[in-house]
């Protein structure tokens, strides 16, 4: 058992001031404001909810940073997804292991205490599987568990290079299956992270492009009812494609076609319609927000202020990994409605509101629905996913309140988180994870030989 005391924190109900809270076994078992600190308490000034990060490509952390020179032509997603194909076609699965470590020590620093993995790099180089189909996915279940972050593994399913069942790119190898092959590969992997205390499993048909309609309605019920995740409606040129193919525009395909609901997550979803917004909205499904890497590979703007305005909810993800952390992806997605609507505030739900506070709210229920976590935040039954802020950063000093959230998003840049506590174990203390130096030492030796 663990008891942990706040000077304040932010509860489901709101602030509240000295706040006890008891860890048993991962889990918050009593939540107590208004009470003096006891002996034996650890005390700390403020603490807030951690946060999930609904759309992580682990392997990808590898290559960040290595496609920023020009090519001889436009440089669009596409050219970029050229240069990660190969990155993903030499890496061995200890590569995916210390690169994905290291990305969750990161993770874990800046205050995500989950990850929904869209995991789809499957099989050896040559595109055979492994002789256990889930190999790489006990990789990332390995990761996970070393660095302590909770974990919603989401196998993907890729069988084509574009929409109409195309025959894949060569470059894909390495994520190709069949629908027989996913089957098996969803029960190996359900196995490699059966262990891992709070993890669960859903399943992610990585794209329209990627998967026909046949193949989408056999793999959704292999799901059993847990979180279904599609990218969709990234670039204007799948747009395009897709209505070449169907006559219809990605989300409004899915729309008409699939079961959509809560336990969906569209990623990105950056072009869409105002039709496919408010009808995307009432479904109840999550919005995957990523909008650092949406910016990093150009992708747009999405329709956030509409979406919110018509009830729709959402979450963040890191996707490509190219830069982590909460404050990051929340200021991103608030200044990209900023530069296109030309107003501050944009994302704030009224009048008086801190835009910082609506931005963390939105993003801790959406992300917690959209990887199946029922009870998040600091109530009793939750996960103990805690994070506390330095309130001694330049940034935070004499803020109280919501004025804090506004302060680390807004302005604190690094060095605003303190302690973390993920599955009630204290990973990071004094905004150090306790594994960071052995993580980088094998995560440099990894990408040295990997980009030589």
């Amino acid at each position: 058992m663990t008891r942990l005391h706040f000077a304040s924190a932010l509860l489901p109900s709101g602030w509240a001031d000295d706040v006890q809270v008891v860890v048993t076994d991962g889990t918050i078992a009593e939540v107590a404001a208004g009470v003096a600190p006891a002996s034996g308490d650890e005390r700390h000034q403020l603490a807030i909810p951690g946060i999930a990060s609904l759309h992580s490509h682990a392997f990808q952390r590898g290559m960040a940073g290595l496609a920023e020179t020009r090519g001889t032509t436009a440089d669009t997603f596409w050219t970029w997804r050229e240069a990660m194909y190969r990155f993903a076609l030499a890496m061995t699965p200890d590569d995916v292991e210390s690169v994905a470590t290291l990305l969750y020590v990161e993770m874990l620093e800046q205050g995500f205490t989950r990850v929904g993995e869209f995991h789809y790099l499957h099989h050896d180089h040559d595109g055979a599987a492994y002789a256990n189909p889930a190999e790489m996915a006990m990789r990332i279940a390995h990761a996970a568990e070393t660095s302590g972050i909770g974990l919603t593994l989401l196998p993907s399913f890729y069988a084509h290079g574009t929409f109409g069942g195309a025959a894949p790119h060569g470059g894909q190898r390495r994520f190709i299956c069949s629908v027989d092959q996913f089957a098996k590969l969803l029960v190996a992997s359900r196995e490699a992270v059966g262990r891992l205390p709070g993890a669960n499993v859903g399943i992610a048909p990585h794209s329209l492009r990627a998967v026909t309609p046949d193949e989408l309605a056999a793999i959704v019920p292999l799901a059993y009812g847990g979180p279904v995740h599609i990218h969709a409606a990234e670039q204007m040129r799948e747009v395009e494609d897709c209505l070449a193919w169907s006559g219809k525009r990605p989300v409004e395909w899915l729309l008409e076609h699939a079961p959509l609901d809560q336990r969906w997550c569209l990623i990105h979803a950056t072009h869409t319609t105002p039709t496919e917004v408010a009808s995307l909205a009432r479904t109840g499904a999550v919005a995957g927000l990523c909008p650092v890497t949406e910016a990093s590979l150009g992708d747009g703007i999405f329709p956030a202020r509409e979406f919110l305005d018509a009830q729709g909810r959402f979450g963040v993800g890191t996707d490509s990994n190219v830069l982590v952390g909460i404050a990051d992806e929340l200021r991103q997605l608030e200044y990209g409605q900023r530069l296109k609507h030309r107003e501050r505030n944009v994302l704030s739900n009224g009048p008086g509101v801190s835009t910082g506070r609506a931005l963390l709210d939105g993003a801790l229920a959406g992300g917690s629905q959209a990887l199946a976590q029922a009870v998040v935040g600091l109530e009793v039954g939750a996960r103990a996913d805690i994070v506390t802020l330095d309130t001694t950063h330049p940034s935070l000093a004499g803020r109280r309140g919501d004025a804090v959230l506004d302060g680390w998003i807004f302005a604190a840049g690094a060095g605003a988180i303190d302690c973390v506590w993920a599955g009630g174990r204290k990973v990071v203390e004094g905004g150090r994870h306790a594994l960071r130096r052995p993580a980088r030492e094998r995560f440099n030796t990894t990408v040295r030989r990997l980009i030589a």
